[in-house]
């Protein structure tokens, strides 16, 4: 048990904090940058948020595999790295926020980097806090990616470990 608790922590801290910063990035990216395809890009993101997560399971097991992540840390956790939900929210917070706040920022100097990082993303600490929450607690409870990525059972998560009890 110790060691179950110990890979979802692993997991669960590292998937929260790369999904909260990748996340964020898309997310203005995709509300303030100009660049060809953002549309299509968009859309693309709203495609996927209605695909049901099962369809995509066979998929992620060949490209685990093919990759040579399977059975590792790297196999588990990469693929949680973004998700389309966080994306969306990310992008609708950070258009409600005036454009006028960055306009100021570019004339003081700011690039793109700085102003997202200094300007917009502490304006955003209410979304981000959302995609903290919904991140951890759903890498928390992951099971099929686990299912799908590893048979060690020294990498056993603590959602796989119970589930393995029950059945």
């Amino acid at each position: 048990f110790p060691l179950w608790f110990a890979n979802s922590a692993i997991v669960t801290v590292t998937v929260t904090i790369a999904r909260t910063l990748f996340d964020s990035a898309a997310g203005y990216a995709l509300a303030r940058l100009q660049f060809r395809g953002r549309n299509a890009i968009y859309a693309g993101l709203i495609a996927v948020m209605a695909v049901p997560g099962v369809v995509l399971l066979i998929p992620k097991f060949l490209v685990i595999n093919q990759l040579g992540m399977f059975d590792s840390y790297p196999g588990m956790i990469v693929p949680l790295f973004a998700d389309a939900a966080g994306v969306f929210i990310m992008k609708n917070f950070f258009e409600s926020i005036p454009a006028s706040v960055e306009e100021q920022a570019r004339i003081d100097g700011a690039g793109t980097f700085r102003t997202f990082w200094s300007i917009v993303l502490p304006m955003a600490r209410p979304a981000l806090v959302t995609i903290f929450i919904l991140s951890f607690q759903g890498s928390w409870n992951e099971l099929a990616q686990f299912i799908i990525s590893t048979n060690d059972p020294n990498l056993t998560t603590l959602t796989k470990g119970v589930a393995s009890l029950a059945s």
